[in-house]
């Protein structure tokens, strides 16, 4: 489930650094879960993949570039049995602006930084998040077909996550799927393609701690004998984490 930039209005979840002191390397470990769900037209689960592990993010300063390296340990649970597997992408913010993706092993989507939402945001993005108060629309290519979906992007209400204040942030988009999905190039789809999301980024240093994104296609497998309903959704969730225990999302208490 990749997604470069989602733009609403002026907004950019870009892989970008907040503009604070930092150390030259820094570790943050989550934990992760997904689950992957096949199911016909009946209702009936056709085939289902989970997932469960621990990943490391390690953040580099050098030169004035950034770099991001994500690693996952991970268990993935389904019709094959269970496989233990390892996972890894990296990526560099350059001085200019630009992110760089280097190497990148992630075919089950479950480093953070192949999701929907950045792993880091820069000052200016989080202080216009900030002062968002209604939702606002924004496009972006759907993360299979390259299909523009729309939707909106809105501010949720703060939350305490690991400890930390963390501001929260969710979109919603929709559109269209014509054609073979990366994995299963021999079956065509006609139907919608639909992406959800949330997302926590520490106040401290706007590095994301938590993130829940599902994307569910609803369509018909055409073939030149019948068009069957087919019904797929790809769920992840990624908590920030002290050893291999998730940290929870609650309410932060209000300001006065």
């Amino acid at each position: 489930m990749m997604i470069r930039r989602a733009c609403a209005g002026t907004f950019a979840l870009l892989a970008s650094v907040m503009a604070v002191a930092a150390a030259a390397c820094a570790d943050q470990q989550y934990a992760v879960t997904g689950r992957d769900t096949f199911r016909t037209g009946n209702g009936d689960v056709r085939s289902e993949t989970v997932y469960s592990g621990v990943q490391r993010l390690t953040i580099t300063k050098k030169n004035g570039s950034t770099t991001y390296d994500a690693r996952v340990e991970y268990d993935r649970s389904g019709d094959a049995g269970r496989q233990h597997q390892h996972a890894s992408y990296t990526a560099t913010l350059l001085p200019s602006g630009e992110q760089k993706d280097g190497a990148g092993n992630d075919p089950d989507y479950l480093t953070v930084l192949n999701q929907p939402f950045a792993v880091q945001l820069d000052a200016p993005t989080m202080r216009d998040l900030g002062h968002v108060k209604h939702a606002v629309p924004f496009d972006f290519p759907s993360p299979m077909t390259g299909a523009t979906l729309h939707g909106t992007l809105r501010r949720l209400a703060d939350a305490t996550v690991a400890g930390t204040r963390a501001m929260g942030i969710a979109f919603e988009a929709k559109g269209p799927l014509h054609g073979a999905l990366p994995e299963r190039p021999g079956v065509q789809l006609a139907g919608t393609i639909t992406m959800k999301g949330t997302a926590y980024y520490s106040y401290e240093n706007a590095l994301l701690l938590a993130l829940d994104a599902t994307l569910s296609i609803d369509g018909n497998i055409d073939d030149a004998a019948q068009r069957s309903p087919l019904s797929i959704v790809y769920a992840r969730s990624i908590r920030s984490a002290a050893g291999q225990e998730a940290a929870r999302v609650t309410p932060a208490p209000r300001r006065t």
